[in-house]
């Protein structure tokens, strides 16, 4: 297939990659929907895909990886940045060199007897100034029809791009999914992200964390702009006005949940409506008017399957009906259909596991699906998508939410002081690993903004670069930052909060803080909500007045033992901010 495009630096880029890798034969991804079925049937052919049944899920198909090769693996994942010193304390590093090196001997010959399909796609709404645009080449047809519903992919991009130099360069080879050579590596001074001996989502579809976060967030560092791992929503009050929340968590924390909320009954009656603009990347850049406007970079969702179901989720599950593949989950023989475990109380008994064994779910103990099997689902397909989000300028945010699993330590909501005492809360951001027994706590693992896998730098830098995009704010035009916990629990164990569509609740009294409608108490820590202001309407019976007040509480002692794990944090980093510094010397101050 001849060249798509006549940009001479992709053109000898992909020569010289030609010559590493060896493929039989090269096509170009225009897009198109006849390409995509031709696609698809070759993967049906050679077993890469299984065709599920058309009529209850059209479009949709499955897909098993490697046992091997099943999750992101941190480990294998590097920063090759010129010095160790601007990679940073948190990320692994390796001499760029070096890397190449190492990774071009792994991925010689490699597409010997293979195809190179050769992807360009953009990240965010084509032609978008948000946007960034990606070549990856591939020897998987399971990675194009990946990328083709997480990105857009074609020859629009290509036209775009034009001549500019300016985009993103992915390789990635399948090898022999080999555990022990398999390297994601980042290059932030090269724009070139390389992968191999890896077949899952995580590690090859090079858009997603590697482009969208880890070589964003330095793209963004030296352009002025913020690369955030943040759900984008929109909260539509009864006056049809819609206000643009950002936020970050950990994994495990309900982000996608939150990103796709369906409003309390009584909520949902008066004309409340969450609007999901992204589940999981924001690309985040000043506007005209000085206020931060935020796009989904992505075009779908790459979504944890096990724990989706109806109720947990039924945006989610809509989103998966038709032009979805599922990746790692059960094979229900009976009726061609899939299943995992949380989706509903019946397994079926004529199935097949994750692994591609037989299984009979109501009688085994093993798991059907994997535990981080994945759909890759278009977001088109969700029923509460935001009628912006193809919106090129992205939306207005005026708030921006950090928000961690701590089973007493912070109070259902606060907000922060001011810009810089938000930046501080972002970078102290912790979760407790869940622990068996009740009430017990489990360690606390610190994710800063939830970038610690994802910051393609020193994060001491990262974290002074958000200091200095609040600096070119405005004060009454910069999004007002906040801290959730819905995990807070009682002296027993329970929850205290019942989350999911409550977690609204929280979400009004946030927007009625930016706009100055409701008083808040002064802490140690920042604002706490008067408990009168938090709508109990519907939920008298799960949250008693005395609950609220305990879960609104801030204990200072327990604030105390927390400055410990603070410092001992902030030891990692040559570089601290003064700025974070003077914050934590007024946290002390405020807890004596």
């Amino acid at each position: 297939m001849e060249n798509m495009t006549t940009n001479k630096s992709i053109l000898s880029w992909i020569n010289e990659k030609v010559e590493l890798v060896k493929p039989d034969k090269i096509v170009w991804i225009d897009g198109s929907q006849e390409q995509i079925e031709a696609l698809r049937a070759e993967a049906c052919s050679t077993g890469e895909m299984i065709k599920l049944n058309q009529e209850l899920l059209p479009d949709c198909y499955l897909h098993r990886t490697a046992v091997n090769d099943v999750a992101r693996v941190e480990g294998r994942t590097f920063i090759c940045a010129p010095s160790k010193e601007e990679a940073g304390p948190t990320n692994n590093w390796m001499d760029p060199a070096e890397a190449y090196e190492m990774l071009y001997a792994i991925a010689k010959d490699s597409y010997k007897g293979r195809t190179m399909y050769v992807i360009p796609y953009s990240m965010g709404p084509v032609g978008s100034k948000f946007s960034k645009i990606g070549i990856e080449l591939t020897d998987s047809i399971y990675v194009v029809l990946n990328m083709v519903i997480m990105t857009r992919v074609g020859t629009d991009v290509l036209k775009a791009l034009g001549d500019s130099e300016d985009w993103v360069r992915g390789l990635h080879c399948r090898c022999d999914i080999d555990e022990e050579k398999r390297y994601i590596c980042q290059f932030p001074q090269d724009n070139t992200i390389i992968s191999v001996n890896s077949g899952y989502g995580g590690n090859v579809l090079l858009g997603k964390k590697c482009f969208a976060l880890r070589i964003a967030s330095y793209q963004g560092k030296n352009e002025g702009w913020q690369a955030e791992h943040m759900l984008i929503l929109g909260l539509q009050k009864p006056d049809g006005e819609i206000r643009y929340i950002c936020a970050a968590f950990p994994s495990a924390c309900g982000k996608t949940n939150l990103a796709m909320l369906i409003p309390p009954e009584g909520y949902y009656k008066n004309g409340y409506r969450v609007w999901c603009v992204g589940d999981d990347i924001s690309w985040i850049r000043k506007g005209e008017d000085g206020r931060l406007y935020a796009i989904n970079p992505e075009n779908g969702f790459f979504g944890v399957a096990p724990g989706t179901n109806e109720k947990s989720n039924p945006n989610a599950l809509a989103s998966t009906r038709k032009g979805t593949i599922f990746t790692n989950v059960a094979h229900n023989l009976d009726n061609n259909t899939v299943w995992w475990e949380g989706l509903d109380k019946n397994p079926p008994a004529n199935a097949i596991e994750w692994k591609g064994n037989p299984w009979n779910g109501q009688e085994s103990e093993e798991k059907g699906a994997h535990p981080n099997s994945r759909f890759t689902a278009p977001a088109v397909n969700c029923p509460c998508i935001s009628s912006e989000f193809e919106n090129p300028d992205g939306v207005p945010i005026s708030a921006i939410v950090f928000g961690g699993r701590r089973a007493k330590l912070a109070p259902l909501v606060y907000q922060s002081r001011d810009w810089n005492h938000g930046v501080f809360v972002g970078s102290i951001m912790a979760s407790e690993t869940t622990a068996a027994a009740a009430g017990a706590v489990g360690v606390v693992r610190r994710d800063p903004m939830a970038m610690l896998p994802f910051c393609g730098y020193n994060m001491a830098d990262y974290w002074q670069h958000w200091i200095n995009i609040g600096a070119g704010l405005e004060a009454d035009k910069a999004p007002k930052i906040f801290n959730v916990n819905w995990f807070r629990k009682d002296d027993d164990g329970n929850f205290l909060w019942p989350g999911f569509g409550d977690n609204l609740r929280v979400l009004d009294w946030i927007i009625d803080r930016c706009e100055g409608k409701v008083d808040a108490v002064e802490t140690s820590i920042g604002f706490v909500p008067k408990a009168e202001d938090i709508n109990l309407e519907g939920i008298e019976d799960e949250v008693s007045d005395a609950q609220l007040k305990e879960i609104l509480s801030v204990d200072n002692a327990l604030w105390a033992d927390e400055i410990a794990g603070i410092e001992e944090f902030y030891g990692k980093f040559d570089r601290l901010p003064e700025t974070l510094k003077s914050e934590l010397e007024t946290l002390k101050a405020n807890i004596q």
